[in-house]
């Protein structure tokens, strides 16, 4: 023990350690003195038998990461922020945010606090979560690798793992919980089945101890700004309500009218002072008093005819709150609008040789028991054939250079009560027709469930937007969706008139139309126009996709 205190009192001898952020403390004793920390510049006052460092300034310096009590912990410069430790990278791709505290002066015993995990690469901390629902309940044991709640992010519902053994002792966000900030804490779990009660009444502190100090003092200054209203209030006041109106004559002067000016005054209750007259020397007569009542009339109609304007009945209309897919899909179209300078290049598509194709694959598909090929399959085989034919197109935009992509993933815009989702077919240039509608098929189910993950719906280099089939759109401009070049809007199929191959002879052909979005900084238009071509000459010759 004595050895122990002897290193604490001579600890400038031991800071060896080159990040000047961040040192070392070993806890050696439940009584270990106070001593200073001068790379950090914060005066350590008292060291709690499990890890935790109380500071000068009021503040609890808790340790980052997982790890046991009576183990190292980590003090930062003040104004630093805290940070999981790089091993838990390695432990889970998900950003989970939680905090392991130690008894204190509060008495609680030692517990961790888990906050709201960051579970997809566009959720930052200002972007808000939402809890679906808690498959523990408070006071249920958890292992790692069990699943404590689903947490709808702002693609999808994601599971949310337990990272440790212990006890859920208290649900500070419950089920249906919405506008949680990536970091805020959701729960708390405790390593011992008896500390769960002690969590009853618990509420997480949104700020340290040093923060509570001015508080008191704060309401102060209202009261003083209260008692000046109060003095300075009396000074406007006697000026205004006692200010005499102005008179249009003086109360002694004489008003001259004809009798009969006068008699139609009284019957109209007209005050006669009010009227300038027109007569002999200014006298009032019966002419004054008609213009006067005219006048009035008109006055007095013109607030009926505004109050008639604005006695119309009230709007009915139903508030829908956001949902995390639709706020994302705003902010990122409405990024693509503004940032990326689009252009569109449309074209015809005769597919009756597309049609004929797919009636005999469909036709042995049904001898199979496999299902159907639909329209749309066929669309995504051509365009990735497209893309690889074109490798221009399946390239992304960044500051420095213009990302060229091997690989040909197609994403699909899939339509869902809870907005627009687009599932991604990795490799869609390598897949049979069959292979494309069964995975299609499989992840607009998982949309329209909200079970999409997160590998389910990112890495895709190209999008397909089909109106068409389902909706019979016949032609339409989509929105480049980033980081992405190009995107395919694809309308429905209609039957023309097309000339025959005699003199006046006419025959029926089925076109589609299709419209190519593209990132002009990325494809130029003799580039578009040339993936256009390939992809129609797919369409149109679809035995080449066989090939």
């Amino acid at each position: 023990m004595a050895y122990s205190f002897q290193i604490i009192n001579h600890s400038k001898k031991l800071r060896l350690l080159r990040n000047e952020s961040a040192i070392l403390v070993r806890c050696f004793s439940n009584h270990a003195k106070s001593s200073f920390d001068a790379a950090s510049d914060i005066p350590i006052t008292r060291c709690h038998r499990d890890g935790i460092f109380s500071a000068a300034n009021g503040r609890t310096v808790v340790p980052a990461g997982t790890f046991t009590r009576n183990f190292s912990c980590m003090t930062m410069k003040a104004g630093a922020h805290f940070a999981v430790p790089r091993y838990h990278d390695q432990i889970s791709s998900l950003q989970l945010h939680s905090r392991k505290s130690f008894s204190s002066d509060s008495g609680l015993p030692p517990h961790q606090e888990i906050g709201m995990p960051s579970l997809s690469p566009t959720m930052t901390e200002a972007c808000l979560g939402n809890i679906a629902r808690w498959l523990k309940k408070e006071g249920d044991k958890v292992s790692p690798g069990e699943v404590l709640c689903e947490v709808e992010t702002d693609k999808a519902t994601v599971e949310m793992e337990c990272m440790e053994d212990g006890y859920l002792a208290k649900i500070l966000k419950g089920d249906d919980a919405k506008g949680i900030q990536v970091g805020e804490i959701i729960a708390i779990t405790v390593e011992e089945e008896e500390d769960i009660a002690k969590f009853k009444d618990y509420t997480p502190s949104a700020s340290g101890a040093s923060d509570a100090g001015p508080k008191p003092s704060a309401p102060a200054p209202p009261k003083e700004e209260a008692v000046d209203q109060k003095v300075k209030s009396p000074e406007p006041t006697p000026s205004k309500p006692f200010a005499p109106p102005p008179s249009s004559a003086p109360s002694g002067d004489r008003i001259f009218a004809s009798p009969l000016a006068r008699r139609l005054a009284e019957e109209h209750n007209v005050p006669l002072s009010s009227i300038k007259g027109t007569g002999q020397d200014g006298s009032i007569v019966k002419a004054d008093i008609e213009d006067y009542l005219a006048s009035r009339g008109k006055e007095a109609s013109a607030p009926t005819t505004k109050s008639k304007g604005t006695s119309a009945p009230a709007l009915d209309y139903v508030d829908i709150p956001h949902s995390q897919i639709r706020k994302i899909t705003a902010s990122r179209l409405l990024f693509s609008k503004q940032t990326i300078p689009h252009y569109y290049l449309t074209v015809d598509t005769c597919v009756d040789k597309l049609m004929d194709l797919r009636n005999k694959l469909n036709a042995i598909q049904e001898a199979d028991g496999r299902k159907r090929v639909s329209v749309n399959d066929l669309v995504i085989k051509a365009a990735a054939l497209a893309l690889r034919k074109v490798p221009q197109c399946n390239s992304s935009w960044t500051d420095e250079y213009i990302r060229q992509f091997n690989n040909v993933n197609i994403n699909v815009a899939v339509q869902t009560d809870n907005g627009l989702y687009v599932p991604v077919i990795r490799d869609a240039d390598k897949k049979g027709l069959s292979s494309i509608g069964e995975e299609v098929k499989h992840l607009a189910q998982k949309a329209r469930d909200n079970s999409l993950k997160p590998e389910d719906y990112e890495g895709g280099t190209f999008t397909v937007s089909n109106l068409g089939g389902p909706f019979g759109v016949k032609q339409f401009c989509a929105i480049v969706n980033p980081p992405q070049a190009g995107i395919l809007a694809v309308g429905s199929a209609e039957k023309r008139v097309v000339p025959g191959s005699g003199a006046d002879q006419f025959e029926f052909a089925n076109f589609m139309s299709v419209t190519l979005s593209c990132d002009h900084r990325v494809i130029d238009g003799a580039i578009g126009a040339e993936w256009l071509k390939a992809f129609k000459g797919y369409i149109e010759n679809p035995e080449t996709m066989l090939l």
